[in-house]
């Protein structure tokens, strides 16, 4: 089985996942009864895959799923405010084809980038519980075990992520320093092989207050990407 078909089928049994009860049923009642502005939308429900080639060589590491996103459309940052954000800026360093995400059936396609998350179930309150968090990360090691063979760097967004993110690597194979090194917006650890990058999360609160502004996200992006070799 080649790496495409692998990641294909870790894809469906991550969205067929029912681990975590409070999640199944926050998703699955989200669903149900939806946001008005999206009320002729027959909504995804499911936990969300990654979304990105398979020979990726930039991975970018979100927090979850978003109720009315990603649960809604069955794509990671795909139909709200923080995937207009991540998108735009992919876009913009050419590591997109499109500025926009708004379904998963609208034609846009990621350059040598894969976009997933330590959480594929939208959480109430976009806040997962740690126990939560564990059980979802498998999923995680598996894939990023199976796009080692061509990744070279990762963006981990917000400090949740980064917390999830790193023991995730670990198990995948990498070697992380310990003590494992703090989040910051910047900062940047060399593992065997792949440059780890810190970046504010693409959410409202922070894209709003100005905590990250487009060209400090499209900074990051811009250096990962020089390190993965994509420039």
């Amino acid at each position: 089985m080649d790496d495409r078909s692998a990641l294909a089928r870790l894809d469906r049994r991550v969205a067929d996942c029912r681990a975590c009860p409070r999640l199944v049923e926050w998703r699955e009642e989200v669903a149900r009864t939806k946001r008005a502005a999206f009320a002729d939308w027959t909504y995804w429900g499911r936990p969300v895959p990654g979304f990105g080639p398979a020979d990726a060589r930039l991975v970018i590491i979100g927090l979850a799923p978003a109720a009315h996103g990603g649960n809604r459309t069955g794509r990671m940052f795909t139909g709200d405010r923080s995937g207009d954000v991540l998108y735009q800026a992919l876009y913009d360093e050419g590591l997109a084809s499109q500025p926009t995400s708004v379904s998963a059936d609208d034609g846009l396609a990621l350059y040598g980038v894969r976009v997933t998350a330590p959480v594929h179930c939208a959480p109430p309150a976009n806040k997962p519980a740690p126990g939560e968090r564990d059980t979802c990360r498998p999923w995680l090691v598996q894939e990023l075990r199976l796009l080692r063979p061509t990744l070279r760097a990762a963006v981990v967004l917000g400090a949740f992520g980064w917390q999830a993110a790193l023991p995730a690597f670990s198990e995948a194979g990498w070697t992380v320093p310990r003590p494992r090194p703090a989040f910051a917006h910047g900062t940047r650890v060399a593992l065997d092989g792949l440059d780890l990058f810190g970046c504010f999360h693409v959410s409202q609160r922070n894209t709003f207050t100005g905590r990250l502004t487009a060209e400090m996200l499209r900074e990051v992006l811009r250096t990962a990407a020089e390190a993965a070799g994509l420039r």
